[in-house]
């Protein structure tokens, strides 16, 4: 009997990751995995989406927890052989009031929205199958928060040839300077979440151009994109998106069809590719 298709979303008890699950439930050929670090929260949206008629399975994982990560990596390779599905969508955001250091907003920001995120992929992406889809939720934010940094840093970010080790420290860089008291002189602008989500676009591109290069017949398609604004924990009440709304863009990227060849490497919003 052929192993079932599979599909992951992290961070997916609620709000965008809980829509991206419902959805993909109802249009994925597979197993649905709901992802969460908490067990109880996760296992009672799993519920919840039942009690919709959802079929949706739960497996626990912290993605700041390395070894969350591996067991989970193990679990998909020995029960389906590896991953079709990938969807990176958990994250943090201190709220605007907050009046948390901003040093300490910068370091605890980027170990989970961009650190983690780095160590997911870096884990899952070997074990990602041929036609399989990598969708890491980005934000717009990233695309602003770039726009403001100096002219310096901003050829590096968009520069074709990037290196992981080099994003990966110019993102340590980020955090030892803000909390230095320094960051805004050396062209960095003041917000942690924007930054780490410009890390989260550069890494997506960097590790599109990587499976391109290592594994050009597979056909893996790797984009980072942005939902929207939408009305949830994070974002707040005054979004315009609801999460159903918000999860269509990557849900879209997610289940590109077979034989398809783009995006990959893109950053994308309301379905469209955007300029970076």
């Amino acid at each position: 009997m052929a192993t079932p298709k599979v599909a992951l979303v992290t961070g997916s008890n609620k709000g965008i990751g809980l829509a991206v699950v419902r959805s993909l439930c109802k249009q994925f050929t597979g197993d649905v995995y709901l992802a969460s670090r908490d067990v109880g929260r996760g296992t009672a949206a799993v519920e919840n989406l039942k009690a919709e008629g959802l079929k949706p399975l739960f497996h626990q994982l912290d993605i700041t927890d390395p070894e969350s990560v591996r067991t989970a990596r193990d679990y998909f390779q020995e029960n389906y052989g590896g991953l079709d599905v990938l969807i990176n969508n958990a994250a943090i955001a201190f709220k605007m009031a907050d009046t948390t250091p901003f040093g300490v907003q910068a370091e605890v920001t980027l170990k989970t929205n961009f650190f983690a995120t780095r160590n997911m992929c870096n884990v899952f992406l070997p074990i990602i199958k041929a036609g399989g889809r990598v969708v890491n939720v980005s934000s717009g934010m990233g695309a602003m928060a770039l726009s403001r940094c100096s002219p310096e840093l901003q050829a590096r970010f968009r520069s074709a040839d990037i290196t992981e080790e080099e994003l990966v420290g110019l993102m340590e860089r980020f955090v030892k300077e803000a909390q230095e008291g320094v960051h805004s002189e050396r062209g960095w602008p003041s917000t942690a979440y924007g930054i780490s989500k410009t890390g989260l676009t550069v890494l997506s591109r960097i590790h599109a151009r990587r499976l391109r290069q290592e594994r050009p017949q597979d056909n893996v398609l790797l984009n980072a994109c942005c939902p929207g604004w939408v009305r949830t924990d994070m974002a707040g009440p005054d979004a315009p998106k609801s999460p159903d709304e918000g999860a269509v863009t990557p849900v879209y990227l997610a289940l590109l069809p077979p034989g398809a060849e783009e995006p990959h490497g893109q950053f994308v919003s309301e379905k469209k590719v955007q300029p970076w």
